[in-house]
């Protein structure tokens, strides 16, 4: 698959992520129903889309950049949920203790951030999903300011940590450290 393919594939399908977004909201104003779209099916589509897209796209390197996406959301998740039952905060619309940090801010900026790293030209895109994620978690009523934000630094903490490192971080055995060789080559006929 051609680079310009590839753009174009993407490209595609970032648009068609925003086509549908702003179908969800197109005779209404930004209201409960918008947040509710992008807290449920809007995350959904968002975070497959992170996870799935390197597939589609990254010709060899697609299956590493997927399992890297995959680890920075997994391991960041998996801190998130430990917090979770270490700090036991209640929910502004509930009596439920599990507040923060904010799951869906942790998830969304793990894979704004990795394919950020992995995909420099589309970090507005990536990021500008994650916000609005995080957003409706708020306009919601399901977490307070901080424990948005408190997520969205979780996530983008851990992504830059698997980002860093060769082999990842959970699912080092299946990542392959990607390898840069330089180098000079002589050769002479006699």
């Amino acid at each position: 698959m051609s680079l310009r393919r590839s753009k174009l594939i993407r490209t595609s399908v970032l648009a068609a992520l925003l086509s549908l977004s702003c179908r969800a909201w197109a005779d209404k104003p930004f209201d409960h129903q918008a947040w509710q779209f992008l807290s449920g099916t809007g995350n959904i589509l968002y975070l497959a889309s992170g996870v799935g897209l390197p597939l589609l796209t990254d010709r060899h390197l697609g299956w590493n950049h997927t399992l890297r996406v995959a680890d920075a959301v997994g391991t960041s998740v998996l801190i998130c949920e430990g917090l979770k039952a270490l700090v036991r905060e209640k929910r502004p619309d509930s009596n439920a203790h599990d507040s923060f940090p904010s799951g869906h801010a942790t998830a969304a900026f793990a894979v704004a951030t990795t394919e950020s790293a992995l995909h420099p030209q589309q970090t507005p895109y990536w990021f500008a999903g994650a916000a609005l994620i995080a957003a409706s978690r708020v306009g919601l009523h399901r977490h307070t300011v901080g424990d948005v934000l408190a997520g969205a630094a979780l996530g983008y903490g851990i992504a830059r940590w698997e980002v860093a490192s060769p082999r990842g971080l959970l699912l080092a055995p299946w990542i392959r450290p990607e390898r840069h060789i330089y180098g000079l080559t002589l050769s002479a006929n006699f």
